[in-house]
C-alpha cells in the first residue's frame, strides 16, 4: 500500500487529514515541520505520496519540493493551502507538484487526486514488470521456455550478451516457480576471489578465522528454500568451481569453522555472456560443473536481433526519463527513429536506457532528434537479424522491417542490409508493392 506523508504544522488539522485518509483505506505518516519531513521523505520509498501545506513553521512547501527534486526524490507531491493564489499554484506546478488543493475543498479534491496518482503508479509498476515482455518472436519463445521450466527444480543456464536482461529472466523463473515466496539471491561471480568465495557462499562460524568476530550466513543460507542466481558464472575462479560443484551435487555444505554440514534446499539459476564450451576447452571452466548447471538453457538475444522491440523499449525509457528527470519529452523525430533502428546496440538494453535518458535530459521537451541521442555514425561490427538470407523468412522479415520503418523503404533497406533496388525487387517478387 502506498504511504501518504502528511506535512501540516497545525496538529489538529494534520490529525484530521490523516484520520480522513485512513478511513478511506490509506496508510499515513505525519509530521509538523519541514526538518522532520525531509527525514521521512529520505526514508520513504519511491511510491510514497507527499501531501504538504504551503506555509509551515520552519519553511514552506515549495522549498521542500525543490529540495526533493534536487536530491533526486521523485515521490508525487500535492500542495495544499489556505492561500489560493494563482501565482502560487503556477510556481508549485513548475517546481514539479502533481496537484494543488485548497484546504476548503480538501474533502472534495484530495481523494480523486491521490487515487489518480495511485492508478498511475500501478500502471508504471506494471510497465516496469513488462519491460522485457516484448513482442518479438524470440521473446515469445523465451516466455514459453520460462513457463515450462519455472515449476520444476531444474537448474537453468541463461546465455546472453551483457545488458540483455539475464537477471530479469532469472527473476521471472523464480516468480513463476513454487519457491516464489522464498528469497531470490543474486551473486556477482566476477567479484568473488578464491580467498573470499568459500565464506561468501557458505558463511562462517564465529572465530573461524582472524576477523570473524561473529557468525555470518553465506549466499546458500540466505537463499534457503528459494533461488540462488549465479550471475556471469564463467568468471568464477577455477578453484571455486570445484567447491561449488560439490555443494550442488551433494546438496550439502559446511560453513567455515562449523562442525556440521547444512542441507541446501535451493534452486540454482546461472547466467553467462560467454561460450562456456570454449572456456571448458581452454580449461577455464569445469565440464562437470557445466553439466550440472545446464539442465535447461535459455538464450536471450541481443537487441539488434529483435528490431521490432526497439522503438517500444525506447519509448519505455523515454517515459521513465520524463518521470525521473521532471521532463516532458513526447517522442522521437524521424532522424532519431532511424538511428534507433539502424544502430547495432552493442550494450543492448542497458545502453539503450542510458542513451535515451541522456537524450531526455538534453531535450527537456518536444521530440528527441538524432543529435540528442549522441550515437553518431559509429556502428558495431555485428550482423543484423533482418538480413535476407533464408528465402522462407524473407517475406516476413521485409514486412517487419517496413513496419518498423513506418513504410520508409530507404530505412527498411538499411535494416535488411540490402540496397533499395534489391528491396524493390523483393517487394515486386512477393507482391508487396
Amino acid at each position: 500500500m502506498q504511504k501518504i506523508i502528511v506535512i501540516e504544522d497545525n496538529p489538529v488539522f494534520c490529525d484530521y487529514i490523516c484520520n480522513y485518509l485512513r478511513k478511506n483505506g490509506m496508510e499515513t505518516e505525519k509530521t509538523y515541520s519541514v526538518a522532520q519531513a525531509r527525514k521521512l521523505i529520505e526514508a520513504a520509498g519511491e511510491d510514497a505520496i507527499v501531501l504538504s501545506d504551503l506555509r509551515l513553521a520552519d519553511g514552506n512547501g515549495i522549498e521542500l519540493l525543490q529540495w526533493m527534486r534536487k536530491q533526486g526524490k521523485n515521490q508525487p507531491f500535492i500542495m495544499m493551502t489556505d492561500y489560493a493564489e494563482v501565482h502560487t499554484a503556477v510556481e508549485t506546478m513548475k517546481s514539479g507538484a502533481e496537484d494543488y488543493v485548497p484546504k476548503k475543498l480538501l474533502e472534495e479534491k484530495i481523494l480523486p487526486s491521490i487515487r489518480k496518482l495511485q492508478k498511475r503508479s500501478e500502471q508504471i509498476c506494471r510497465k516496469k514488470e513488462n519491460i522485457y515482455e516484448r513482442k518479438s518472436e524470440a521473446f515469445y519463445q523465451i516466455r514459453q521456455r520460462i513457463r515450462l521450466v519455472a515449476p520444476t527444480d531444474m537448474t537453468v543456464l541463461i546465455f546472453g550478451e551483457n545488458g540483455t536482461g539475464k537477471e530479469y529472466i532469472a527473476e521471472k523463473i523464480h516468480l513463476q516457480s513454487k519457491r516464489t515466496d522464498k528469497p531470490f539471491v543474486p551473486v556477482d561471480c566476477g567479484s568473488l576471489s578464491v580467498n573470499l568465495a568459500q565464506s561468501a557462499f557458505f558463511g562462517h562460524a564465529k572465530g573461524a578465522f582472524t576477523g570473524a568476530d561473529m557468525k555470518k550466513a553465506g549466499y546458500f543460507q540466505e537463499a534457503e528454500g528459494g533461488t540462488l542466481f549465479l550471475d556471469e558464472v564463467g568468471n568464477l575462479p577455477y578453484e571455486t568451481q570445484q567447491m561449488l560443484l560439490r555443494a550442488i551435487q551433494e546438496r550439502r555444505y559446511r560453513p567455515i569453522g562449523a562442525k556440521e554440514d547444512l542441507n541446501a534446499n535451493i534452486r540454482i539459476i546461472a547466467a553467462t555472456n560467454e561460450d562456456l564450451q570454449t572456456a571448458v576447452a581452454e580449461k577455464r571452466f569445469r565440464q562437470d560443473l557445466l553439466y550440472r548447471l545446464q539442465d535447461f538453457t535459455i538464450l536471450v538475444p541481443p537487441v539488434r536481433e529483435c528490431k521490432e522491440d526497439i522503438l517500444p523499449l525506447a519509448d519505455f525509457f523515454r517515459e521513465q526519463g520524463n518521470r525521473e528527470l521532471g521532463k516532458a519529452v513526447c517522442g522521437f523525430d524521424t532522424s532519431a527513429r532511424k538511428i534507433l533502428l539502424t544502430y547495432m546496440w552493442p550494450g543492448n538494453v542497458r545502453e539503450m536506457r542510458q542513451r535515451v535518458q541522456s537524450a531526455v535530459l538534453l531535450k527537456e521537451n518536444g521530440l528527441i532528434s538524432e543529435e540528442e541521442l549522441e550515437i553518431g555514425s559509429k556502428q558495431a561490427d555485428v550482423p543484423v537479424c533482418y538480413s535476407l538470407k533464408d528465402e522462407k523468412q524473407e517475406k516476413e522479415r521485409i514486412r517487419q522491417a517496413l513496419e518498423q520503418a513506418n513504410g520508409n523503404r530507404k530505412i527498411a533497406a538499411q535494416l535488411l542490409q540490402v540496397s533499395r533496388t534489391t528491396l524493390y525487387k523483393k517487394l515486386e517478387q512477393y507482391g508487396m508493392l
